[in-house]
């Protein structure tokens, strides 16, 4: 068995899965005896998370990707495209492996502490002008789009990956009135209508425009890619030019910036709960630390009320 293990490759050769792939094994390796599931589910289940959460920036440990939040979320959002059996049984094959991994922690039912927090914090202004600097000097016109695109879907409307690379060029539209303002509507499972943030929607606008006269049901990011998989993000941004000097593109901090903004402006809360497409405000907990402290008369002023 642990020969089958060790010779395991995933079907497409998934662009992330050096990165991944010995931290897959080992964590199957060490659970396989203990589970009642057949080596090659634990294998086929544990590196769709490990791709999932390699596209969103996390760090490639096993510790990471097993602990509670990281496997709800890649349940939720990270296989769009699979039955809700499936999801079910993809969650209880996680949270078995989750259980002999982590530990007595997920035993006990207590969610498993998420450290790696840092790949979801925000960009700097800084960064995100050195970033904009990145995908304007891609050295072609796929690679610039395709990024401006994530740019503007991540900044202007808080998009993460999953649901980026779904929308397609008639899901962005211009609005009659209020300044041709920019809406965009994302797909199930957390459809939704998403008014654009007002510096992006120039960029959104000409993403669409410039695909329309080729058919409006084409996807708005990788136009020409058909397929839609877990790792279609990563793959892509597996193919830029990256640079010592700027960060990495990771759609999980670009959501955070676009969080960090509406909590900032005071937006009242249901109104970002719905435009983020979440139906609890702990999916929003972690944005709380990167959100600057009011000061103590102003925080007086708006505790009292009134005028």
């Amino acid at each position: 068995m642990s020969q089958r293990i060790d010779s395991y490759r995933p079907a497409g050769s998934p662009a992330g899965w050096s990165r991944v792939g010995d931290e897959v094994r080992r964590a199957v390796r060490l659970a396989d005896p203990l589970l009642p599931y057949q080596a090659r589910e634990l294998l086929s289940v544990l590196t769709q998370l490990a791709l999932f959460c390699n596209g969103e920036g996390l760090p490639g440990n096993a510790d990471v990707w097993l602990s509670r939040e990281v496997i709800e979320r890649f349940i939720a959002i990270g296989c769009p495209t699979v039955s809700e059996s499936t999801r079910g049984n993809y969650r209880s094959r996680l949270l078995r492996l989750s259980e002999v991994i982590l530990g007595g922690e997920c035993r006990t039912g207590k969610p498993a502490k998420l450290s790696a927090s840092s790949p979801k914090s925000p960009y700097s202004r800084t960064e995100l002008a050195d970033l904009w600097g990145w995908a304007s000097g891609q050295s072609t016109e796929e690679l610039r789009w395709g990024c401006k695109t994530l740019m503007a879907l991540g900044l202007g409307v808080g998009l993460d990956s999953p649901e980026a690379m779904h929308v397609r060029v008639h899901d962005v539209r211009r609005t009659s009135g209020d300044g041709g303002s920019v809406v965009v509507v994302t797909r199930k499972p957390r459809k939704r209508e998403i008014l654009c943030r007002r510096p992006w929607e120039g960029v959104l606008a000409s993403a669409a425009s410039r695909l329309d006269t080729t058919g409006n049901a084409r996807y708005l990011f990788r136009p020409n890619c058909y397929s839609r998989g877990s790792n279609t993000v990563t793959n892509f941004l597996d193919r830029t030019q990256l640079s010592p000097y700027v960060p990495r593109l990771v759609m999980g901090r670009l959501r955070s910036n676009w969080l960090v903004e509406l909590f900032e402006e005071r937006l009242p809360i249901t109104v970002i709960v719905a435009a983020a497409g979440v139906d609890t405000l702990h999916g929003l907990s972690r944005i709380l630390p990167f959100l600057r402290a009011v000061p103590a008369e102003e925080a007086a002023r708006l505790l009292r009320g009134g005028q």
